[in-house]
């Protein structure tokens, strides 16, 4: 991964103000990185990122959905602030704790419990272990791991396609595979440029959707405004 590039990160759920992070992108360019909606009860791409945790003592999800019993508290803020320290360090502000430091916690988190699911951290607190995954570029293992992980929280019904799918085009890209949504995507002299070639074309826009995305083109379209600030 290369300093310097863009990723804009949109975690589902939270009311906040960052919406471009200085991240780091395979290509080397600016590439999105939004958590995207998972299912009909969440919003739909163009919210902003994480900057606040849900008020303790909540008892619904942003979707409106109750709390599961095994919800945990501790471990849900816990996620949101590190999520917050990631956020803030790629947009200038302050990190002390760094991304290898959040890959070694998440690394425990998973020793632990697995994948952080919804039933257990909420759908905002998923959302925190996949971005904290998926700025994971400096260990390649401890990200397939997550990602196996991922798929089978997505499988349960626990956790979101879409961060799925970002992440399963993060893990590719940084292997120099072709992408499967074209989610990882840099900026050339002509506008945005997949990081690597999208596998089957063809059908990436019906994947795309199967994990709650937007279409490929109204996406690049996005990208090519972010690319024009660069």
């Amino acid at each position: 991964m290369t300093p310097g590039s863009r990723e804009v990160a949109v975690p589902r759920l939270v009311v906040a103000v960052l919406l471009l992070l200085v991240g780091c992108s395979s290509s080397g360019g600016a590439s999105a990185d939004r958590p995207p909606p998972a299912a009909a009860t969440t919003p739909s791409a163009g919210q902003t990122s994480v900057a606040e945790a849900t008020p303790a003592g909540r008892t619904a999800e942003p979707s409106g959905r109750p709390r599961s019993p095994s919800f945990d508290q501790a471990l849900h803020d816990e996620l949101i602030a590190m999520l917050e320290r990631d956020q803030s360090g790629r947009t200038g502000g302050p990190d002390p704790e760094g991304d290898a430091a959040r890959t070694a916690r998440l690394a425990e988190i998973l020793d632990t419990h697995g994948w952080p699911t919804y039933a257990l951290v909420g759908e905002d607190g998923e959302d925190a272990a996949w971005a904290v995954a998926q700025h994971s570029d400096a260990d390649p293992a401890f990200q397939r791991r997550a990602l196996e992980l991922l798929r089978r929280a997505v499988a349960d019904g626990q956790a979101s396609p879409g961060n799925l799918a970002y992440l399963e085009d993060r893990v590719a890209v940084g292997a120099g595979q072709p992408q499967l949504y074209g989610t990882q995507v840099g900026c050339g002299p002509d506008g945005p440029v997949p990081a690597t070639p999208i596998a089957d074309q063809a059908a990436v826009d019906e994947r795309r959707a199967a994990a709650g995305l937007d279409p490929l083109a109204d996406y690049l379209a996005e990208m090519t405004t972010i690319c024009a600030e660069e």
